[in-house]
């Protein structure tokens, strides 16, 4: 599944807009202040710069920037920050392939998790943290 179709792009964005509805307004509000990308799959080139095989690994979602608990001003002329997701390896993660069929709460549950996830990176969490509160 390297390729989506527009149907299942659509699915797929119409459940990140439900999610993202329901978040608590802060968390919500952080979203207009960080781009959230959202692509079909990382590319090859990504995932080996981030140290993983393209032909195995897969990527769900991707903070980048500087966390705001590592911020300083002598890093005033960075990048800003991003969140991206990845509707593809989302969807495989839960064996999904039809965003609008019987297992889209499972599908939502997995789009919620993956995006707190990049949000946690972002303010600070590393893997462990993230593991901790059930966000690994």
């Amino acid at each position: 599944m390297r390729r989506l179709t527009d149907e299942q792009r659509q699915a797929f964005d119409e459940l990140l807009e439900h999610v993202i509805a329901e978040l608590p307004d802060e968390l919500r509000e952080l979203l207009e202040e960080v781009p959230l990308v959202v692509e079909d799959f990382p590319s090859a080139s990504l995932l080996r710069d981030l140290g993983m095989d393209p032909a195995i690994d897969d990527l769900c979602g991707l903070h980048s920037g500087i966390a705001l608990t590592n911020r300083s001003v002598e890093q005033s002329g960075t990048l800003p920050d991003q969140m991206m997701l990845f509707r593809g390896p989302i969807m495989s993660m839960v064996g999904v392939r039809n965003p609008r069929g019987k297992r889209s709460a499972d599908l939502i549950e997995e789009i919620r998790i993956t995006l707190l996830h990049e949000m946690g990176h972002h303010f600070g969490l590393d893997e462990e943290d993230l593991e901790q509160l059930g966000y690994g």
